[in-house]
Protein backbone atom coordinates (compact mmCIF):
# COMPACT_ATOMS: atom_id res chain seq x y z
CA UNK A 1 0.00 0.00 0.00
CA UNK A 2 1.28 3.50 -0.90
CA UNK A 3 0.63 6.41 1.47
CA UNK A 4 1.44 9.99 0.55
CA UNK A 5 2.03 12.54 3.31
CA UNK A 6 2.58 16.27 2.88
CA UNK A 7 3.77 18.30 5.88
CA UNK A 8 3.55 22.06 5.41
CA UNK A 9 4.22 25.17 7.46
CA UNK A 10 6.76 27.93 7.49
CA UNK A 11 10.54 27.86 7.64
CA UNK A 12 11.82 27.45 11.17
CA UNK A 13 9.08 25.04 12.30
CA UNK A 14 11.13 21.93 11.56
CA UNK A 15 8.90 20.76 8.71
CA UNK A 16 11.81 19.27 6.77
CA UNK A 17 13.15 17.53 9.89
CA UNK A 18 9.68 16.10 10.56
CA UNK A 19 9.52 14.74 7.01
CA UNK A 20 13.00 13.25 7.36
CA UNK A 21 12.07 11.62 10.67
CA UNK A 22 8.84 10.21 9.25
CA UNK A 23 10.60 8.77 6.21
CA UNK A 24 13.36 7.34 8.40
CA UNK A 25 10.77 5.81 10.72
CA UNK A 26 9.16 4.02 7.79
CA UNK A 27 12.33 2.94 5.99
CA UNK A 28 14.77 2.21 8.81
CA UNK A 29 12.53 1.21 11.71
CA UNK A 30 9.28 0.22 10.01
CA UNK A 31 10.50 -2.10 7.25
CA UNK A 32 8.85 -0.08 4.48
CA UNK A 33 10.16 1.82 1.47
CA UNK A 34 10.05 5.62 1.71
CA UNK A 35 11.11 8.75 -0.12
CA UNK A 36 11.19 12.36 1.02
CA UNK A 37 11.32 15.56 -1.00
CA UNK A 38 11.23 19.12 0.29
CA UNK A 39 10.57 22.64 -0.88
CA UNK A 40 11.26 26.04 0.61
CA UNK A 41 10.22 29.59 -0.08
CA UNK A 42 13.00 32.10 -0.81
CA UNK A 43 13.28 33.17 2.83
CA UNK A 44 15.51 31.29 5.26
CA UNK A 45 12.95 31.53 8.07
CA UNK A 46 9.28 32.40 7.93
CA UNK A 47 8.72 31.51 4.26
CA UNK A 48 6.68 28.62 2.92
CA UNK A 49 8.09 25.17 3.56
CA UNK A 50 6.87 21.67 2.73
CA UNK A 51 8.13 18.13 3.10
CA UNK A 52 6.62 15.33 1.05
CA UNK A 53 6.94 11.72 2.17
CA UNK A 54 5.86 8.63 0.27
CA UNK A 55 5.64 5.41 2.30
CA UNK A 56 5.01 2.07 0.65
CA UNK A 57 5.03 -1.64 1.35
CA UNK A 58 6.61 -2.07 -2.11
CA UNK A 59 9.38 -0.18 -3.88
CA UNK A 60 8.45 3.48 -4.41
CA UNK A 61 8.43 3.90 -8.19
CA UNK A 62 7.43 7.59 -8.21
CA UNK A 63 8.94 9.59 -5.33
CA UNK A 64 6.71 12.68 -5.40
CA UNK A 65 3.47 13.34 -3.58
CA UNK A 66 0.75 14.05 -6.11
CA UNK A 67 -2.42 13.45 -4.07
CA UNK A 68 -1.68 13.35 -0.35
CA UNK A 69 -3.55 10.88 1.81
CA UNK A 70 -2.47 12.83 4.90
CA UNK A 71 -1.90 16.58 4.94
CA UNK A 72 -0.31 18.25 7.96
CA UNK A 73 -0.83 22.01 8.13
CA UNK A 74 1.11 24.11 10.63
CA UNK A 75 0.53 27.62 9.23
CA UNK A 76 -2.23 29.62 7.60
CA UNK A 77 -0.07 30.11 4.50
CA UNK A 78 0.31 26.33 4.20
CA UNK A 79 -3.47 25.96 4.37
CA UNK A 80 -3.95 28.47 1.54
CA UNK A 81 -1.15 26.94 -0.53
CA UNK A 82 -2.30 23.32 -0.23
CA UNK A 83 -6.06 23.49 0.26
CA UNK A 84 -6.50 22.41 -3.37
CA UNK A 85 -5.05 19.02 -2.28
CA UNK A 86 -7.90 18.51 0.16
CA UNK A 87 -10.54 16.14 -1.10
CA UNK A 88 -12.86 13.56 0.37
CA UNK A 89 -10.84 10.88 2.15
CA UNK A 90 -7.80 13.06 2.98
CA UNK A 91 -6.89 13.22 6.66
CA UNK A 92 -5.97 16.81 7.47
CA UNK A 93 -4.04 17.22 10.71
CA UNK A 94 -3.67 20.86 11.64
CA UNK A 95 -2.68 23.16 14.45
CA UNK A 96 -6.01 24.77 15.24
CA UNK A 97 -4.31 27.71 16.97
CA UNK A 98 -2.37 28.58 13.78
CA UNK A 99 -4.76 27.51 11.01
CA UNK A 100 -8.28 28.83 10.54
CA UNK A 101 -10.37 26.63 8.26
CA UNK A 102 -13.15 27.70 5.93
CA UNK A 103 -16.55 26.07 6.44
CA UNK A 104 -17.53 23.06 4.35
CA UNK A 105 -14.01 21.93 3.46
CA UNK A 106 -13.82 18.30 2.32
CA UNK A 107 -11.62 15.76 4.07
CA UNK A 108 -11.37 14.54 7.63
CA UNK A 109 -10.12 17.45 9.76
CA UNK A 110 -8.40 16.55 13.02
CA UNK A 111 -7.16 19.43 15.17
CA UNK A 112 -4.12 19.42 17.43
CA UNK A 113 -2.85 22.48 19.34
CA UNK A 114 0.74 21.43 18.56
CA UNK A 115 2.37 24.76 19.40
CA UNK A 116 0.57 24.94 22.73
CA UNK A 117 1.45 21.33 23.60
CA UNK A 118 5.08 21.98 22.62
CA UNK A 119 5.21 25.00 24.89
CA UNK A 120 3.80 22.91 27.74
CA UNK A 121 6.45 20.25 27.01
CA UNK A 122 9.19 22.86 27.35
CA UNK A 123 9.76 24.74 24.06
CA UNK A 124 7.64 25.82 21.11
CA UNK A 125 10.37 24.62 18.75
CA UNK A 126 9.26 20.99 19.21
CA UNK A 127 5.76 21.55 17.76
CA UNK A 128 6.87 19.49 14.75
CA UNK A 129 7.62 16.55 17.05
CA UNK A 130 4.27 16.98 18.81
CA UNK A 131 2.64 16.73 15.38
CA UNK A 132 4.55 13.52 14.59
CA UNK A 133 3.21 12.00 17.80
CA UNK A 134 -0.27 13.15 16.84
CA UNK A 135 0.16 11.66 13.34
CA UNK A 136 1.24 8.31 14.79
CA UNK A 137 -1.79 8.20 17.09
CA UNK A 138 -4.54 9.28 14.71
CA UNK A 139 -3.42 7.49 11.55
CA UNK A 140 -1.86 4.28 12.86
CA UNK A 141 0.37 4.56 9.77
CA UNK A 142 3.41 3.49 11.77
CA UNK A 143 3.67 2.04 15.27
CA UNK A 144 4.33 4.46 18.12
CA UNK A 145 7.74 2.99 18.99
CA UNK A 146 8.91 3.15 15.37
CA UNK A 147 8.25 6.91 15.17
CA UNK A 148 9.64 7.55 18.66
CA UNK A 149 12.84 5.63 17.91
CA UNK A 150 13.31 7.54 14.67
CA UNK A 151 12.93 10.85 16.51
CA UNK A 152 15.36 9.91 19.25
CA UNK A 153 17.97 8.76 16.72
CA UNK A 154 17.61 11.98 14.70
CA UNK A 155 17.86 14.74 17.30
CA UNK A 156 20.90 15.97 19.24
CA UNK A 157 21.55 14.04 22.47
CA UNK A 158 20.94 17.06 24.71
CA UNK A 159 17.40 17.45 23.24
CA UNK A 160 16.24 13.84 23.44
CA UNK A 161 14.30 14.25 26.69
CA UNK A 162 12.48 17.34 25.39
CA UNK A 163 11.69 15.66 22.06
CA UNK A 164 10.43 12.49 23.72
CA UNK A 165 8.20 14.59 25.98
CA UNK A 166 6.86 16.47 22.93
CA UNK A 167 6.24 13.24 21.01
CA UNK A 168 4.39 11.74 23.98
CA UNK A 169 2.24 14.87 24.37
CA UNK A 170 1.21 14.71 20.71
CA UNK A 171 0.61 10.98 20.80
CA UNK A 172 -1.52 11.13 23.94
CA UNK A 173 -3.51 14.06 22.57
CA UNK A 174 -4.11 12.11 19.35
CA UNK A 175 -5.03 8.92 21.19
CA UNK A 176 -7.63 10.83 23.22
CA UNK A 177 -8.97 12.51 20.03
CA UNK A 178 -9.36 9.12 18.34
CA UNK A 179 -10.94 7.73 21.49
CA UNK A 180 -13.56 10.50 21.31
CA UNK A 181 -14.22 9.71 17.67
CA UNK A 182 -12.46 12.90 16.52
Amino acid sequence: MRTEVRLAGFGGQGIVLAGYVLGKAAAIYGGKDATMTQSYGPEARGGACASNVVISDAKVAYPSVSKPDVLILMSQEAYHTYKADIRKGVKVLYDNDLVKVEADMPGEWIACPAMKLAEQAGKKIVANIVMLGFLAAVTGMLPRDVVRDSILSSVPAHTKELNEKAFTAGYEYGASAVGKGG
